[in-house]
């Protein structure tokens, strides 16, 4: 990747771009609730099946694929009806949302609101950036917040935050090079746990995440 390229995509998917991914945790606040998640072990197998068999892998392949795409419309479509649940529905549209405002505003890109990954798809695209290394940053960048949310949900301490997310890099590269070959047939999960935490989320009282 160029250094240009690679500057780009670290600034979009940095925690200080404004897309508000502090405030949501994918359903993980109530898989801690319930005691699905309860210390790193359990937090590393969670955040394993996320990006195998839930949105983890989605979501790469509707990047790669917007990222490729002419006319984004149908991948926006798809990924706005994707979402098992009305949070998750908001957590990716919201962010999507503020992530194409930015990136309008700072690099003057034809980008309208839709679906994070595939405003993040369409971006890159347009910048010329290489689909397969976007996908790949992606998804640790898409853990990495997760583990954020669980070090408020839990106790785990920064090092061993830091463990979980580099046992789990060998499974965001290859789950993003398959991502880069995929087309839209190949979506599919099966996050049956994650899909219903997200659901038993939208009641849960107390809580501190949107999601």
């Amino acid at each position: 990747m160029h250094i240009d390229h690679l500057l780009t995509l670290t600034q979009w998917l940095s925690p200080a771009y404004p897309v508000g991914a502090f405030a949501w945790s994918h359903g993980l606040e109530r898989a801690v609730q319930r005691g699905d998640v309860s210390d790193s072990q359990s937090l590393q197998n969670w955040l394993s099946d996320v990006l195998t068999h839930g949105a983890g892998r989605s979501d790469a392949i509707l990047l790669c694929v917007a990222h490729g795409a002419q006319d984004v419309s149908e991948v926006a479509d798809l990924a706005a009806v994707l979402a098992p649940s009305a949070e998750r529905r908001m957590e990716t549209m919201q962010q999507g949302a503020a992530f194409a405002a930015t990136t309008r505003a700072v690099w003057g890109l034809d980008l309208p609101d839709m679906a994070y990954p595939v405003a993040v798809g369409r971006a890159a695209g347009l910048m010329g950036l290489p689909a397969t290394q976007v996908a790949q940053v992606w998804l640790q960048c898409f853990a990495s917040n997760l583990v954020q949310a669980a070090q408020r949900l839990m106790p785990l301490g920064q090092t061993e935050g830091q463990r979980i997310l580099a046992a789990l890099a060998p499974m965001c590269r290859d789950i993003g090079a398959r991502a880069a070959l995929s087309d839209l047939a190949d979506i599919g999960s099966s996050g049956f746990a994650i899909d219903i935490a997200s659901m038993q989320h939208e009641t849960q009282s107390p809580r501190i995440f949107r999601s």
